[in-house]
């Protein structure tokens, strides 16, 4: 629930993706610890003397395990390159984008839970949390949010084959919102539905729809309700279009000045 009163149903990312993500990410920090090490021993092996080696080594590691990632999380609005490979985004608990704050919350309890405990202590704190929180999510009021859901595909109904002549001479009525909105939702529905569920709900919607239909077809109820359904879209449609036409027509009288006064 948002500030906004707005109910939110969001896919929080589940332990096996945020371990592949962190794993991801963990991995690229290292090798860009590694990369900063080595351009220490090479470049700077002669400059700087031992004391001054080991210091510039220390701010690698906080460099690379604390400031990166804040910073990577705050510009890019909670994604790193591990949860662009998982489809995932940090967000706060009501949905929003996350802060300077929160990055750095999160980093800094992800030294001790990740990199100190090997990623332990995070995997066993998000298998006891519902939303798959870790211990820095929990302290910054974070979770991380499943964005790469597939989208489902729309179904397009036409009539079927065996009711392609009555569907020329059919007069379909307009249905009630309510039986049209069952109709729909069955239609969507039914390839996950048991088969005798299925044929009871469709014998059912065929004869409360059979009242609003003449001449009745007589054929198999689901293939009937089909039929309604693209009789009903393709209708609508035509009307809509020979609506646009007849405004397309009006549109020159309708908008030219009185009297063919000019534009200015």
């Amino acid at each position: 629930m948002t500030g906004e009163g707005v109910t939110l149903d969001v896919r929080p990312t589940g332990v096996i993706l945020r371990a592949a993500g962190t794993i991801i990410d963990w991995a690229a920090y290292v090798l860009l610890y590694l990369l900063l090490v080595f351009a220490v021993i090479f470049l700077l092996s002669d400059a700087v003397d031992e004391a001054l080696g080991q210091s510039l080594m220390i701010a690698n590691l906080v460099l690379c395990i604390l400031i990166v990632p804040t910073a990577v999380e705050t510009a890019t609005a909670g994604r790193s390159l591990g949860k662009l490979a998982i489809g995932a985004r940090i967000v706060r608990d009501d949905g929003g984008a996350i802060q300077l704050r929160h990055a750095f919350i999160r980093a800094l309890v992800g030294v001790i839970e990740i990199f100190f405990t090997l990623g332990g202590l995070a995997a066993t704190t998000a298998l006891l949390n519902g939303r798959s929180k870790r211990l820095g999510d929990l302290l910054a009021g974070t979770y991380s949010q499943h964005e790469r859901v597939p989208q489902p595909a729309e179904q397009v109904h036409v009539v079927p084959a065996e009711l392609t002549q009555w569907a020329q001479v059919a007069d379909v009525a307009r249905l009630p919102d309510r039986l049209a909105r069952r109709i729909t939702q069955f239609l969507r529905q039914a390839d996950h539905l048991t088969l005798s569920t299925r044929q009871r709900q469709a014998a059912g919607l065929a004869a409360e729809a059979s009242v609003y239909v003449s001449p009745a077809p007589g054929a198999h109820p689901e293939a009937f309700l089909t039929a309604v359904q693209a009789i009903r879209r393709d209708r609508e449609y035509a009307a809509l279009l020979h609506e646009r036409g007849r405004l397309d027509r009006l549109a020159p009288v309708l908008n030219r000045l009185p009297h063919d006064f000019p534009a200015r």
